[in-house]
């Protein structure tokens, strides 16, 4: 089967005939449908649209995943001068068309993987689509702080996309609360345009890496406020104009002006259409078997942030999304 397939590349390798195994039709659907346009997801297509197998890739609410929401990404192999994500991320879907992968917009909002074909529901039950197998690549989304007052301010003073967001607090002091690399690297962007950027963390030490926690530190613009717990955001008039903390050793309480607070405290995998259906971790994060990306349904593969809780990493997650479309060709080279 296989070299049926790099012949018929050859033929035509920009836009690459499709067996009739691969075709989408009424009764058996699709023969792969991928979940989320992060790196893993666009990779999975990449190589999953090569192999023939006709994938449909569903956007997701992020399309284009956490890139979308970088500026330079300069760690990612093949781009020595740093490529802006958005634009990494527009090369990898165009790369993914190229070969015959077709987007659909929208949500997920459940899935039946109680019997092949799978079924996959869309924008609250509205659409509907069959796949013989599916790749699980929708990624994680960014946690919040669960204070009185933040989730009126949302879009009002309270942001989780520097990029997005900073333009509009030019000459105005920000807050970043967390203390990762993704903390580091929003609060460092959101100099560009504030008067002054206060990073906000529960803990004396930062997790962030060496060399981002150095280039925070260098950064004239800003100041730090380290083993405080936020308790309330606080506003007057619909705007947000600061952030009330509490000292974990003394217990005080101080209130941060600020009109900008920009929460950079992790994420939360992206899994609850999954309604219990697949084995997940502690965290919600996927199991996958070993090194492959087998999930404990035959048939149902995850790649990405979904399923990493360590590196999440923008080559990891394209590497995992690689070999997610290469186990999903060789069950249905098996199985069908």
């Amino acid at each position: 089967m296989r070299l049926r397939k790099e012949a018929q590349r050859q033929e035509n390798p920009e836009h690459p005939s499709l067996p009739d195994a691969a075709e989408h039709d009424m009764n058996t659907g699709y023969g792969v449908i991928i979940l989320g346009t992060g790196p893993a997801g666009l990779t999975a297509a990449i190589y999953a649209a090569r192999a023939n197998l006709a994938p449909l890739v569903i956007d997701g609410n992020e399309p284009g995943g956490q890139l979308t929401l970088t500026t330079e990404v300069e760690n990612f192999p093949g781009f020595p001068d740093a490529v802006m994500g958005p634009d990494l991320m527009d090369k990898m879907r165009a790369q993914a068309e190229k070969f015959g992968a077709t987007f659909q917009s929208g949500q997920v909002t459940a899935v039946d993987l109680s019997q092949r074909p799978f079924q996959v529901t869309i924008d609250d039950g509205h659409t509907a689509y069959s796949a013989k197998s599916l790749i699980i690549s929708t990624g994680a989304s960014a946690k919040m702080l669960g204070v009185p007052g933040e989730t009126d301010m949302v879009g009002h003073g309270i942001s989780t996309c520097a990029t997005c967001d900073g333009f509009f607090y030019r000459e105005k002091p920000i807050i970043t609360v967390g203390g990762g690399d993704s903390a580091m690297e929003e609060a460092i962007f959101l100099t560009r345009f504030a008067s002054e950027v206060t990073i906000v963390h529960r803990r004396n030490q930062l997790r962030a890496s060496k060399v981002m926690q150095d280039r925070a530190r260098k950064n004239p613009k800003i100041r730090w406020v380290m083993n405080v717990t936020p308790i309330a955001v606080l506003s007057e008039r619909g705007q947000v104009t600061g952030l009330e903390v509490e000292d974990n050793a003394t217990h005080q309480k101080r209130s941060l002006p600020a009109e900008g607070i920009f929460v950079a405290i992790g994420h939360q995998p992206n899994t609850g259409f999954l309604n219990g259906q697949l084995d997940v971790d502690e965290l919600g994060y996927v199991r996958t078997a070993g090194v492959t990306s087998q999930t404990n349904v035959p048939g149902v593969f995850a790649c990405g942030d979904v399923m990493d809780r360590r590196y999440r990493q923008a080559v990891t997650a394209a590497g995992s999304g690689c070999k997610a479309a290469m186990d999903c060709e060789k069950f249905l080279e098996a199985f069908d």
